[in-house]
């Protein structure tokens, strides 16, 4: 079990992947910057699929950066790494928004 929350393209090509274990309530700050709560299961995502425009991940990188400052963390503890990947996975999803408008998004 776990959060295992994956980004595609419009071809289907996974472009962006964030993982944390059943425990980890971390896992709430991406679902909290995608305001997407409702596909939050308790110890995974609800296995649900949705699209989001480009500038709703904007929307959510820039929430991401007010609260957690525009450098990707460095540090090698558990909360500086999940906050590197959910940085990662916005950036690689906003990437991809640019270029084809919207991005899907699995959360399981």
């Amino acid at each position: 079990m776990g959060h295992d929350i994956l980004g595609y393209n419009k071809a289907g090509e996974a472009i962006a992947y964030a993982r944390f274990s059943m425990g980890n309530s971390n896992a709430t700050i991406l679902y909290d910057l995608l305001d997407s709560i409702d596909y939050h299961a308790g110890v995974s995502g609800t296995g649900a699929v949705t699209t989001f425009s480009k500038q709703q991940i904007e929307k959510a990188l820039h929430a991401y950066k007010q609260q957690y400052g525009n450098d990707v963390p460095s540090s090698p503890k558990g909360d500086s790494l999940d906050l590197k990947q959910i940085q990662d996975f916005l950036s690689n999803c906003l990437e991809e928004a640019q270029k084809e408008k919207s991005v899907t998004v699995f959360f399981g």
